[in-house]
């Protein structure tokens, strides 16, 4: 009787001991039942990771949205660097320090999915054919106007002011932006600004407009010269 009694207890201890270390493995912001993106992770944020430690000299891989080996490396390399817990995974801090938010309902930067969908879609209609960095210059174009005290202070605002972009005139903006577009306009919302501020581009080998030629340029990526 006396050893049935002491397996109980011993039994009611383990389980005790297992429920506390469970809670605490879920308090525990950096755990993987936190994580947001981790080893085998798949998916837009993966690309955003890879994106910004390719950028930053972290990672030389592919930027393909799969959370693989050279991935998890550049992750712990970037975490034991900026004093975060190095254990691989992209929880909430190591995204907060990358810049990164993760999140369905807020994109980041005081914008809307709606603000990020539109702005998507300029991007697939003025720059589909451009680099993945010249489509985040486009995309970092419209943010600096929305800064800017010169233009109105929406997405929406700054796209549809009157004759600021031709494909609104066109119709191409209503076209549906593919993956691409939309990892640049997030880009630019977390943050990336490839342009160094500038609020105007142009096509030098269409430009018709005499004025945007006295712009000082800041960069040039692809076929945009990008100026303030």
């Amino acid at each position: 009787m006396k050893k049935k009694k002491i397996l109980s207890l011993f039994i009611l201890l383990i389980l005790t001991l297992s429920l506390t270390t469970y809670w605490v493995f879920l308090k525990e912001e950096g755990n993987e039942s936190y994580a947001l993106s981790k080893y085998g992770s798949r998916g837009e944020e993966v690309r955003q990771i890879q994106t910004k430690l390719k950028r930053w000299g972290y990672y030389s891989g592919e930027i393909d949205g799969i959370y693989g080996s050279q991935t998890l490396a550049a992750v712990k390399w970037f975490q034991s660097k900026n004093g975060l817990q190095v254990d691989g995974i992209a929880g909430p801090k190591t995204l907060a320090a990358m810049g990164i938010t993760s999140t369905n309902t807020n994109t980041g930067g005081g914008y809307s999915n709606s603000d990020l969908n539109l702005l998507a879609r300029l991007v697939y209609a003025e720059a589909r054919g451009e680099s993945y960095t010249g489509q985040v210059a486009v995309a970092a174009v419209v943010l600096n106007r929305v800064k800017s005290s010169s233009f109105p202070n929406t997405v929406a605002g700054v796209i549809y002011q009157s004759g600021a972009f031709s494909v609104v005139a066109d119709g191409q903006i209503n076209l549906t932006p593919n993956q691409t577009a939309i990892s640049a306009a997030q880009d630019a919302i977390n943050g990336w600004d490839p342009t160094y501020g500038a609020i105007y581009y142009f096509n030098p080998n269409t430009a018709t407009n005499s004025w945007i030629w006295s712009r000082p340029v800041t960069v040039v990526i692809g076929n945009h010269r990008f100026c303030k």
